[in-house]
C-alpha cells in the first residue's frame, strides 16, 4: 500500500456545490454515469441515480441501507415521459394534470415502453412516479436526460433531509454529489396515490392533502386496509426516527426530555422547539425534520411532541411522527 492510500478509518468529506447551472450538468453527467447525486425537491432532498440501471440502484439501497423490497419512486420531467413508464387511468390522468409538478406521487401499472428497472420497483408489475415541483429538480432531471429514482439522501429509516447539511451528515461520502438549493419548502414527503384499474387509493398522506384530491376525483378516498406488504415507499412502521425515543400527544414535559411543541403549549426554554407558534400547519411541515434533527442532536433520552391538527397536512405530519414514534427493529 502506498503511502498517499487512504486508510480504512479515513473518511473525505462530503462533495457540495451550488445547485447552478455547472452543478446541474455535472450531477446530470454523473447521474449518466451511475453515480449518486444528492438534489432539492420542494418536499426533502433526494438521493438520485439512473433509474433505468439496477446497478445505480443498488448504490441507492446501499448508501442508505435501505432494504430492497420497499420500491423507490422515479422522477421524471414531463406527462409525457411518465406516460412512458406507466399506465394512466382516468383517475390519474386528472391527478396528474392537475397536481404535477408538486408533492403527489402515483403509483401505477407498469407500461410496455417502461424503462424503470425491477430494482427500483422492489419487482413489482407497478412503478411510482412524480414530477417535482423545484427548479433545480426539474432541471437535473431534464439535463440527464433519464428517470431519476430517488428516495430521501438519509440513512433508512432517520430523519428525513431537508437542506444539504443534513444529507452531507448522514451520508457523507457515500453520495458523489450535493446539490444544494437550500431548505426544502414544504418539509414532508410526496402523497402517495396508487391508481390501479378502477381502484384508487391513498397509500401515504404528504405535502399535497386528502381534500384536495377528494375535491379533484369528486369521491372519498377509501382508507388503506392494513397490511405487511410493502406497496409504497416509505411505508415501514418504523421511519423518519431520531435517536431519542419519541412521546406522542403530550401535554407537558417530563424531567429530562426535549420538546417539539405546536402552538405555545409547552413552557419555552432551550430545550423546545415550536413548530409554530402560530399554528400553523404549513409551517409546522416545513420545520419538522429540521426540528426533529436539532432537538436529537441534544441528545435527549425521549421528545416529547404535542398534539397537532389532523386536518389538511397534519394528517402529513402525524403520520410522519407516528412512525418516528413505533417500536424501532
Amino acid at each position: 500500500m502506498s503511502g498517499s492510500a487512504i486508510r480504512p478509518t479515513e473518511r473525505t468529506a462530503a462533495r457540495i456545490v451550488p445547485a447552478n447551472a455547472a452543478g446541474i450538468a455535472e450531477g446530470a453527467r454523473l447521474l449518466r454515469a451511475e453515480k449518486l447525486v444528492a438534489f432539492p425537491t420542494e418536499t426533502v432532498y433526494g438521493l438520485g441515480a439512473d433509474a433505468s440501471s439496477n446497478a445505480a440502484v443498488a448504490r441507492i439501497y446501499a448508501a442508505k441501507g435501505r432494504p430492497a423490497f420497499n420500491p423507490l419512486i422515479a422522477h421524471v420531467a414531463t406527462l409525457a415521459e411518465a406516460s412512458r413508464h406507466g399506465v394512466f387511468s382516468a383517475a390519474a390522468l386528472r391527478l396528474a394534470e392537475k397536481f404535477w409538478p408538486g408533492p403527489l406521487t402515483l403509483v401505477l401499472p407498469v407500461a410496455a415502453t417502461n424503462l424503470v428497472c425491477e430494482l427500483a420497483r422492489a419487482g413489482r408489475e407497478t412503478v411510482a412516479l412524480r414530477i417535482p415541483a423545484h427548479k433545480n429538480a426539474l432541471a437535473l432531471i431534464a439535463a440527464a436526460g433519464l428517470p431519476v429514482a430517488a428516495p430521501s439522501a438519509n440513512r433508512s429509516g432517520r430523519i428525513s433531509p431537508v437542506t444539504a447539511r443534513h444529507v452531507a451528515e448522514d451520508l457523507g461520502p457515500d453520495v458523489d454529489l450535493i446539490l444544494d438549493g437550500g431548505a426544502c419548502p414544504v418539509g414532508v414527503e410526496s402523497t402517495i396515490i396508487a391508481c390501479l384499474g378502477e381502484t384508487t387509493q391513498l397509500l401515504r398522506p404528504g405535502g399535497l392533502c386528502r381534500a384536495l384530491i377528494e375535491e379533484a376525483l369528486g369521491l372519498a378516498l377509501p382508507e388503506r386496509v392494513a397490511s405487511h406488504e410493502i406497496v409504497a415507499p416509505g411505508a415501514l412502521a418504523s421511519h423518519y426516527a431520531p435517536s431519542a425515543l419519541v412521546r406522542l400527544n403530550a401535554e407537558r414535559l417530563e424531567p429530562g426530555e426535549a420538546g417539539l411543541d405546536f402552538g405555545g403549549r409547552f413552557s419555552q426554554g432551550p430545550a423546545t422547539l415550536d413548530l409554530s407558534p402560530a399554528a400553523d400547519l404549513d409551517e409546522a411541515a416545513a420545520n419538522l425534520f429540521a426540528f426533529l434533527r436539532e432537538l436529537d442532536s441534544r441528545g435527549p433520552v425521549s421528545i416529547a411532541v404535542a398534539p397537532i391538527p389532523r386536518h389538511g397536512i397534519g394528517e402529513a405530519i402525524n403520520d410522519r411522527l407516528k412512525r418516528a414514534a413505533a417500536p424501532r427493529s
